[in-house]
Protein backbone atom coordinates (compact mmCIF):
# COMPACT_ATOMS: atom_id res chain seq x y z
CA UNK A 1 0.00 0.00 0.00
CA UNK A 2 0.99 3.32 -0.83
CA UNK A 3 2.33 6.00 1.79
CA UNK A 4 -0.40 8.13 0.72
CA UNK A 5 -2.92 5.62 1.26
CA UNK A 6 -1.31 4.44 4.54
CA UNK A 7 -1.20 8.07 6.04
CA UNK A 8 -5.19 8.44 5.43
CA UNK A 9 -6.07 4.85 6.71
CA UNK A 10 -3.36 3.33 9.20
CA UNK A 11 -4.56 3.04 12.64
CA UNK A 12 -8.26 4.13 11.74
CA UNK A 13 -11.64 2.18 11.70
CA UNK A 14 -15.11 3.65 12.18
CA UNK A 15 -16.29 4.17 15.70
CA UNK A 16 -18.23 0.47 16.20
CA UNK A 17 -20.69 2.36 18.74
CA UNK A 18 -21.79 4.93 16.52
CA UNK A 19 -20.61 4.45 13.05
CA UNK A 20 -18.43 7.89 13.74
CA UNK A 21 -16.16 7.93 10.80
CA UNK A 22 -13.69 9.72 13.29
CA UNK A 23 -12.10 8.25 16.54
CA UNK A 24 -13.74 9.66 19.85
CA UNK A 25 -11.46 10.38 22.09
CA UNK A 26 -11.49 8.08 24.89
CA UNK A 27 -9.95 10.42 28.39
CA UNK A 28 -10.85 7.49 30.69
CA UNK A 29 -8.01 6.67 32.88
CA UNK A 30 -9.29 3.04 33.83
CA UNK A 31 -10.99 0.46 32.24
CA UNK A 32 -13.69 -2.53 33.53
CA UNK A 33 -12.26 -5.65 34.44
CA UNK A 34 -14.33 -8.52 33.29
CA UNK A 35 -15.55 -10.96 35.83
CA UNK A 36 -13.49 -13.56 35.05
CA UNK A 37 -10.68 -11.10 35.98
CA UNK A 38 -9.25 -10.53 32.53
CA UNK A 39 -9.47 -7.19 30.29
CA UNK A 40 -11.47 -8.32 28.05
CA UNK A 41 -10.81 -5.11 25.61
CA UNK A 42 -7.11 -5.40 26.12
CA UNK A 43 -6.73 -1.80 28.13
CA UNK A 44 -6.45 -1.30 32.05
CA UNK A 45 -4.98 1.47 33.15
CA UNK A 46 -4.35 4.55 30.84
CA UNK A 47 -0.46 4.69 31.73
CA UNK A 48 -0.13 1.41 30.44
CA UNK A 49 -2.22 1.36 27.27
CA UNK A 50 -5.23 3.66 25.38
CA UNK A 51 -6.89 3.21 22.40
CA UNK A 52 -6.09 6.70 20.98
CA UNK A 53 -2.32 5.89 21.73
CA UNK A 54 -3.19 2.53 20.32
CA UNK A 55 -4.65 3.99 16.99
CA UNK A 56 -1.30 6.11 16.95
CA UNK A 57 1.03 3.65 17.59
CA UNK A 58 -0.30 1.30 14.40
CA UNK A 59 -0.51 4.70 11.80
CA UNK A 60 3.08 5.73 12.54
CA UNK A 61 4.32 1.84 12.67
CA UNK A 62 2.83 1.49 9.02
CA UNK A 63 4.26 4.79 7.64
CA UNK A 64 7.86 3.51 9.26
CA UNK A 65 7.29 -0.10 7.33
CA UNK A 66 8.06 -1.28 11.39
CA UNK A 67 6.88 -3.73 13.32
CA UNK A 68 5.27 -1.90 16.45
CA UNK A 69 5.81 1.76 17.26
CA UNK A 70 5.60 3.10 21.21
CA UNK A 71 4.81 6.78 21.79
CA UNK A 72 6.05 8.55 24.19
CA UNK A 73 4.51 12.74 25.76
CA UNK A 74 7.45 14.31 23.91
CA UNK A 75 10.77 13.45 21.51
CA UNK A 76 13.32 14.03 24.54
CA UNK A 77 11.40 11.05 26.19
CA UNK A 78 11.68 8.78 22.93
CA UNK A 79 14.99 9.37 22.90
CA UNK A 80 15.98 9.04 27.00
CA UNK A 81 14.01 5.58 26.71
CA UNK A 82 16.10 4.67 23.82
CA UNK A 83 18.73 5.10 25.47
CA UNK A 84 17.99 3.50 28.51
CA UNK A 85 19.22 0.46 25.85
CA UNK A 86 22.73 1.42 26.96
CA UNK A 87 22.54 1.84 30.60
CA UNK A 88 24.73 -0.28 33.05
CA UNK A 89 27.97 -0.43 31.03
CA UNK A 90 26.58 0.51 27.68
CA UNK A 91 28.30 3.18 24.96
CA UNK A 92 26.46 4.70 22.23
CA UNK A 93 27.73 6.37 19.34
CA UNK A 94 26.21 9.47 18.56
CA UNK A 95 26.58 11.96 15.30
CA UNK A 96 28.51 14.92 16.91
CA UNK A 97 26.12 17.51 15.08
CA UNK A 98 22.87 16.64 16.48
CA UNK A 99 19.83 17.67 18.72
CA UNK A 100 21.24 20.04 21.56
CA UNK A 101 18.71 18.07 24.05
CA UNK A 102 19.89 14.58 22.51
CA UNK A 103 23.64 15.32 23.41
CA UNK A 104 22.67 16.74 27.03
CA UNK A 105 20.61 13.44 27.79
CA UNK A 106 23.98 11.44 27.05
CA UNK A 107 25.89 13.65 28.52
CA UNK A 108 24.64 14.04 31.44
CA UNK A 109 21.57 11.51 31.76
CA UNK A 110 23.67 8.49 30.31
CA UNK A 111 26.52 8.38 32.61
CA UNK A 112 24.27 8.31 35.87
CA UNK A 113 23.11 4.79 34.82
CA UNK A 114 26.78 3.56 33.93
CA UNK A 115 26.52 4.26 30.23
CA UNK A 116 28.86 5.81 27.97
CA UNK A 117 29.49 8.30 25.01
CA UNK A 118 31.16 9.44 21.75
CA UNK A 119 30.74 11.87 19.71
CA UNK A 120 31.69 11.15 16.22
CA UNK A 121 30.84 12.57 12.82
CA UNK A 122 28.95 10.34 11.27
CA UNK A 123 29.43 11.37 7.92
CA UNK A 124 32.69 9.77 8.19
CA UNK A 125 32.50 6.05 7.47
CA UNK A 126 36.46 5.06 8.83
CA UNK A 127 35.68 7.74 11.95
CA UNK A 128 32.24 5.96 12.66
CA UNK A 129 34.13 2.37 12.42
CA UNK A 130 36.58 3.30 14.61
CA UNK A 131 34.17 4.24 17.47
CA UNK A 132 32.34 1.52 17.37
CA UNK A 133 34.65 -0.90 17.59
CA UNK A 134 35.44 -1.06 21.64
CA UNK A 135 32.00 -2.76 21.78
CA UNK A 136 29.18 -0.50 21.41
CA UNK A 137 25.66 -1.13 22.28
CA UNK A 138 24.20 1.63 20.16
CA UNK A 139 24.83 4.12 17.20
CA UNK A 140 22.63 6.86 17.03
CA UNK A 141 22.36 8.89 13.94
CA UNK A 142 20.55 12.20 13.08
CA UNK A 143 20.27 12.88 8.82
CA UNK A 144 19.48 15.09 8.15
CA UNK A 145 21.51 16.64 11.18
CA UNK A 146 20.51 19.39 12.88
CA UNK A 147 21.09 22.49 12.68
CA UNK A 148 23.94 21.87 9.55
CA UNK A 149 21.65 19.31 8.27
CA UNK A 150 24.80 17.11 7.30
CA UNK A 151 23.67 13.89 5.73
CA UNK A 152 24.61 10.24 6.94
CA UNK A 153 24.91 7.09 4.75
CA UNK A 154 22.30 5.00 6.48
CA UNK A 155 23.06 1.93 4.59
CA UNK A 156 26.44 1.66 5.13
CA UNK A 157 25.92 2.87 9.02
CA UNK A 158 23.38 -0.32 9.48
CA UNK A 159 26.13 -2.50 7.69
CA UNK A 160 28.69 -0.91 10.45
CA UNK A 161 26.64 -1.61 13.03
CA UNK A 162 25.91 -4.79 12.23
CA UNK A 163 29.05 -5.92 11.87
CA UNK A 164 30.46 -4.65 15.29
CA UNK A 165 26.80 -6.33 17.42
CA UNK A 166 25.59 -2.53 18.09
CA UNK A 167 22.06 -1.56 17.80
CA UNK A 168 21.43 1.17 14.60
CA UNK A 169 18.98 3.93 15.26
CA UNK A 170 17.32 6.66 13.75
CA UNK A 171 16.08 10.13 14.47
CA UNK A 172 13.96 10.67 11.11
CA UNK A 173 12.45 13.82 12.26
CA UNK A 174 13.99 16.29 10.19
CA UNK A 175 13.23 14.02 6.87
CA UNK A 176 10.03 12.45 8.26
CA UNK A 177 8.73 9.38 7.17
CA UNK A 178 7.53 10.43 3.63
CA UNK A 179 11.01 11.49 2.34
CA UNK A 180 13.39 8.62 4.40
CA UNK A 181 12.60 5.18 5.82
CA UNK A 182 15.45 3.91 7.88
CA UNK A 183 14.33 1.03 8.89
CA UNK A 184 14.08 -0.06 5.25
CA UNK A 185 17.68 0.99 4.71
CA UNK A 186 18.68 -1.27 7.96
CA UNK A 187 17.74 0.52 10.83
CA UNK A 188 16.45 -1.25 14.03
CA UNK A 189 14.80 1.66 15.63
CA UNK A 190 13.38 4.87 14.03
CA UNK A 191 12.38 7.69 16.45
CA UNK A 192 10.34 11.14 15.23
CA UNK A 193 9.70 14.20 17.53
CA UNK A 194 5.88 14.14 16.86
CA UNK A 195 5.59 17.46 17.22
CA UNK A 196 7.24 18.64 14.40
CA UNK A 197 6.36 17.41 10.79
CA UNK A 198 3.78 14.31 11.87
CA UNK A 199 2.05 16.70 14.49
CA UNK A 200 2.26 20.00 11.67
CA UNK A 201 0.56 22.33 12.87
CA UNK A 202 2.65 23.93 16.43
CA UNK A 203 -0.40 22.87 18.41
CA UNK A 204 0.83 18.85 20.48
CA UNK A 205 3.77 17.40 21.85
CA UNK A 206 4.87 14.51 21.73
CA UNK A 207 7.74 11.74 20.37
CA UNK A 208 7.86 8.06 18.82
CA UNK A 209 10.01 4.87 18.62
CA UNK A 210 9.25 2.50 15.53
CA UNK A 211 11.50 -0.89 15.71
CA UNK A 212 11.62 -3.03 12.83
CA UNK A 213 11.44 -6.44 13.90
CA UNK A 214 9.53 -7.78 17.77
CA UNK A 215 11.84 -9.36 20.35
CA UNK A 216 12.93 -7.89 23.78
CA UNK A 217 14.23 -4.68 21.95
CA UNK A 218 10.43 -3.50 21.42
CA UNK A 219 9.43 -5.06 24.98
CA UNK A 220 12.31 -3.07 26.85
CA UNK A 221 11.00 0.13 24.88
CA UNK A 222 7.10 -0.51 25.96
CA UNK A 223 8.38 -1.66 29.57
CA UNK A 224 9.69 1.85 30.02
CA UNK A 225 6.65 3.34 28.33
CA UNK A 226 4.33 1.85 30.95
CA UNK A 227 6.78 1.60 33.93
CA UNK A 228 8.11 5.17 33.42
CA UNK A 229 5.11 6.80 32.82
CA UNK A 230 6.09 9.66 30.40
CA UNK A 231 3.02 8.80 27.65
CA UNK A 232 0.90 11.43 26.07
CA UNK A 233 -2.59 11.94 26.91
CA UNK A 234 -5.66 10.58 24.47
CA UNK A 235 -6.04 14.24 22.88
CA UNK A 236 -2.55 14.45 22.01
CA UNK A 237 -2.42 11.11 19.86
CA UNK A 238 -6.03 12.11 18.73
CA UNK A 239 -4.65 15.57 17.23
CA UNK A 240 -1.30 13.54 16.11
CA UNK A 241 -3.45 10.97 13.91
CA UNK A 242 -5.47 13.75 12.71
CA UNK A 243 -2.83 15.39 11.05
CA UNK A 244 -1.51 12.34 9.79
CA UNK A 245 -3.56 12.20 6.27
CA UNK A 246 -2.01 15.55 5.38
CA UNK A 247 1.49 14.40 5.81
CA UNK A 248 2.78 13.77 2.50
CA UNK A 249 0.90 16.64 0.85
CA UNK A 250 2.62 19.18 3.92
CA UNK A 251 6.30 17.64 3.50
CA UNK A 252 6.50 17.63 -0.26
CA UNK A 253 4.97 20.95 -0.32
CA UNK A 254 7.22 22.58 2.67
CA UNK A 255 10.21 20.82 0.75
CA UNK A 256 9.90 22.63 -2.45
CA UNK A 257 9.53 25.73 -0.90
CA UNK A 258 13.01 25.01 0.82
CA UNK A 259 14.67 24.47 -2.04
CA UNK A 260 13.67 27.59 -4.28
CA UNK A 261 14.25 29.74 -0.24
CA UNK A 262 17.75 27.49 -0.49
CA UNK A 263 18.66 28.55 -3.74
CA UNK A 264 17.58 32.23 -3.55
CA UNK A 265 20.21 32.07 -0.74
CA UNK A 266 23.04 30.36 -2.29
CA UNK A 267 22.87 32.85 -4.83
CA UNK A 268 23.05 36.04 -2.66
CA UNK A 269 26.08 37.89 -1.99
CA UNK A 270 24.70 39.27 1.53
CA UNK A 271 24.18 35.29 2.74
CA UNK A 272 27.76 33.55 3.58
CA UNK A 273 26.92 30.06 3.61
CA UNK A 274 23.63 28.18 3.64
CA UNK A 275 23.45 24.26 4.87
CA UNK A 276 20.79 22.67 2.61
CA UNK A 277 21.21 18.58 0.97
CA UNK A 278 18.83 19.73 -1.57
CA UNK A 279 21.89 22.34 -2.99
CA UNK A 280 24.15 21.29 -5.41
CA UNK A 281 27.35 22.34 -3.71
CA UNK A 282 26.08 20.68 -0.88
CA UNK A 283 28.69 17.57 0.59
CA UNK A 284 25.58 15.44 0.64
CA UNK A 285 23.67 16.13 -2.22
CA UNK A 286 24.43 12.84 -3.83
CA UNK A 287 23.98 10.82 -1.21
CA UNK A 288 20.63 12.69 0.13
CA UNK A 289 19.71 12.45 -3.50
CA UNK A 290 19.76 8.48 -3.23
CA UNK A 291 18.28 7.91 0.28
CA UNK A 292 15.66 10.48 0.53
CA UNK A 293 12.49 10.03 -1.73
CA UNK A 294 11.75 13.04 -3.67
CA UNK A 295 12.22 15.96 -1.53
CA UNK A 296 15.60 17.13 0.86
CA UNK A 297 13.65 18.64 3.83
CA UNK A 298 11.98 21.61 5.11
CA UNK A 299 14.88 22.89 7.48
CA UNK A 300 17.16 25.35 5.78
CA UNK A 301 19.85 26.80 7.70
CA UNK A 302 22.10 30.05 6.65
CA UNK A 303 24.86 32.01 8.23
CA UNK A 304 25.34 35.81 7.75
CA UNK A 305 28.79 37.62 7.55
CA UNK A 306 29.57 38.51 11.17
CA UNK A 307 28.81 37.47 14.59
CA UNK A 308 25.41 36.36 16.84
CA UNK A 309 24.22 40.48 16.65
CA UNK A 310 24.72 40.35 12.82
CA UNK A 311 22.42 36.95 12.69
CA UNK A 312 19.57 38.45 15.57
CA UNK A 313 19.41 41.27 13.52
CA UNK A 314 18.46 39.76 10.50
CA UNK A 315 15.75 37.53 11.95
CA UNK A 316 14.78 40.98 13.51
CA UNK A 317 13.70 42.58 10.43
CA UNK A 318 11.59 39.16 9.27
CA UNK A 319 8.29 40.20 9.24
CA UNK A 320 6.65 36.98 7.91
CA UNK A 321 8.67 34.60 9.46
CA UNK A 322 7.87 33.83 13.05
CA UNK A 323 10.60 34.00 15.31
CA UNK A 324 9.98 31.17 17.34
CA UNK A 325 11.78 28.09 17.68
CA UNK A 326 10.94 24.38 16.78
CA UNK A 327 9.74 23.07 13.31
CA UNK A 328 7.77 21.39 10.75
CA UNK A 329 4.19 23.38 11.76
CA UNK A 330 2.73 24.85 8.45
CA UNK A 331 4.05 27.94 9.42
CA UNK A 332 7.72 29.63 8.67
CA UNK A 333 10.15 30.12 11.58
CA UNK A 334 13.29 31.28 11.87
CA UNK A 335 15.79 31.57 15.16
CA UNK A 336 19.24 32.25 16.79
CA UNK A 337 20.26 28.43 16.97
CA UNK A 338 23.09 28.86 19.69
CA UNK A 339 21.43 31.11 21.81
CA UNK A 340 18.52 28.61 21.75
CA UNK A 341 20.95 25.78 22.56
CA UNK A 342 22.56 27.93 26.08
CA UNK A 343 26.76 28.58 26.14
CA UNK A 344 27.44 25.26 25.58
CA UNK A 345 26.05 25.40 21.70
CA UNK A 346 29.39 24.24 18.77
CA UNK A 347 26.18 25.91 16.51
CA UNK A 348 28.38 29.06 14.53
CA UNK A 349 27.21 32.18 16.79
CA UNK A 350 26.05 33.32 12.68
CA UNK A 351 23.53 31.12 11.73
CA UNK A 352 20.04 31.16 11.95
CA UNK A 353 17.80 27.95 11.31
CA UNK A 354 14.45 28.26 9.57
CA UNK A 355 11.81 25.76 8.99
CA UNK A 356 9.94 26.81 5.91
CA UNK A 357 5.85 26.40 5.83
CA UNK A 358 3.75 26.28 3.75
CA UNK A 359 3.22 30.11 2.41
CA UNK A 360 3.78 31.07 -1.14
CA UNK A 361 7.58 30.39 -2.07
CA UNK A 362 7.80 34.20 -3.33
CA UNK A 363 6.39 35.60 -0.62
CA UNK A 364 9.48 33.94 1.67
CA UNK A 365 11.91 34.72 -0.34
CA UNK A 366 10.45 38.25 -0.65
CA UNK A 367 11.04 38.27 3.34
CA UNK A 368 14.31 36.84 3.64
CA UNK A 369 15.26 39.89 0.76
CA UNK A 370 14.15 42.65 2.81
CA UNK A 371 15.28 40.78 6.26
CA UNK A 372 18.75 41.00 4.35
CA UNK A 373 19.02 44.22 4.16
CA UNK A 374 21.40 46.17 1.64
Amino acid sequence: MKLETLAVHAGREPDPATGALREPIHLATTFERGADGNYPLGYSYSRSGNPNRSALEQAVAALEGGHEAVAFASGSAATLAVFTLAASGGRVVCSSDCYHGTARQLREILPRWGGSVEFVDTTDLDATRQALEPGATLLWVETPSNPLLRVSDLAALAALAQARGALFGCDNTFASPVLQQPLALGADLVMHSTTKYLGGHSDVLGGIVVAREAGSLLERLRDFQGTGGGVPSPFDCWLLLRSLPTLPLRVRQQAANALAVARFLAADPRVERVHYPGLESHPGHELAGRQMLGGYGAVVSLQVPGEASQALAVAARTKLFTRATSLGGVESLIEHRASVEGPLSRTPPNLLRMSIGLEHEADLIADLDQALGD
